[in-house]
């Protein structure tokens, strides 16, 4: 390995030292409560450091963000497999709803915080590729199933973004623990009961 490669493979680590740091704070405090330098001294590295890799919380966010859309595509692995594609769309909400329940600080992250998108206003092209991925996917199968005859007359754009809109909102409510104040007969599982009520209703399309 050359001196440069060497370099490089430290400046690497050291960028992933300071993510994995931020992570770990954002859920034990909280991202609201976490600084640049509360960053610094988990990993014991100068403030000046943490900014020499990322210009400012919001840039550590997006870099978070977009790992945990990685994070999402190997939920979304398993779905690869599924060649009936009305199926695969009625796995992908229960494979989407497991990920944000088992990395709840990380989805709030990826699709309920500012901070994220805020980086990306600022960005030279103000694109959202990560989240153009994730839809997609959703849109892509959605054509699938209506090449096979399903969705007769929908809209495949309007009608995946419903379907995103609507597995989202459940989990955010769930995550934001606004399931738990409605006196739901089943709070615990009530989630994945509205889920299964949209599925009887898409069956029918």
């Amino acid at each position: 390995m050359s001196i440069s490669e060497r370099k490089q493979k430290d400046k690497e680590a050291l960028k992933l030292l300071i993510l994995n740091g931020a992570k770990k704070l954002f859920i034990e405090k909280g991202i609201d409560q976490t600084t640049i330098r509360n960053i610094a001294d988990e990993i014991d590295y100068s403030i000046g450091t943490v900014y020499v890799y990322f210009k400012d919380k919001n840039a550590i966010l997006h870099d978070l963000h977009s790992i945990g859309f990685q994070e999402l595509g190997g939920y979304f692995k398993e779905l690869s497999e599924e060649q009936d594609p009305m199926k695969r769309l009625r796995k992908m909400g229960f494979v989407y709803m497991k990920f944000a329940m088992e990395n709840t600080e990380m989805y709030d992250l990826m699709f309920n915080l500012r901070a994220p998108m805020e980086y990306l206003n600022s960005s030279a092209d103000n694109l959202w590729p990560e989240g153009n991925v994730t839809f997609g996917y959703v849109k892509s199968t959605v054509e699938e199933c209506m090449i096979k005859g399903h969705f007769k007359d929908h809209n495949s754009e309007a009608l995946s973004f419903m379907i995103w809109s609507l597995v989202h909102g459940m989990c955010s409510l769930e995550i934001r623990q606004r399931t738990k104040g409605l006196k739901f007969s089943t709070p615990d599982t009530i989630m994945f009961e509205g889920y299964n009520e949209y599925l009887k209703i898409i069956e029918k399309l």
